[in-house]
């Protein structure tokens, strides 16, 4: 049942208790103390909202920094990790296989705003070896959803 209700309110948090209820087949009451077990367990961690920012007058930057970082002895890469998710211009870091450690997901107002954030907080930290920054031109499609509507032709096909 956990699992299900997690599937149902992976794309839509907003869908209601009773609603979540009807599909699923049990109570209400089932459904919201399943819910609070899942987050007293930090299963679900929150509830955020998935914004279309290109289509609110408001300059935003997204930037994906790949990072080379030395583990430290004991902790390995989770305490450098901590660190970086500790700044407020961080949305999101991952531990990655390849070339580089971690990635780490920023907004900021400008692309200058992104590169004081590299030059000034993550490149001098002692475990940070390298950095690549890459920067977002455009959000097709976020969290499983798409940001982009596709036009579609109305008008009538004529045949000779």
């Amino acid at each position: 049942m956990r699992e299900k209700i997690l599937t149902a309110i992976d794309k839509n948090s907003k869908v209601s208790v009773a609603d979540l209820a009807i599909m699923l087949g049990i109570t209400e009451e089932e459904v919201a103390n399943t819910i609070k077990e899942l987050e007293d367990e930090t299963i679900i961690c929150g509830y955020p909202t998935l914004i279309n920012w290109d289509k609110v007058h408001c300059e935003r930057v997204t930037a994906l920094i790949e990072v080379k970082v030395t583990p430290q002895r004991g902790l390995g890469f989770d305490k450098i990790a901590e660190r970086i998710y500790q700044f407020s211009e961080v949305q999101s870091v991952y531990l990655m296989s390849g070339g580089f450690d971690l990635t780490v997901i920023i907004e900021g107002k400008s692309m200058r705003e992104v590169a004081n954030f590299v030059s000034e907080k993550l490149a001098p930290m002692d475990a940070v070896l390298s950095t690549g920054t890459h920067f977002v031109l455009k959000k097709y499609k976020e969290h499983g959803l798409p940001l982009v509507q596709t036009k579609h032709d109305e008008r009538m096909l004529i045949t000779p």
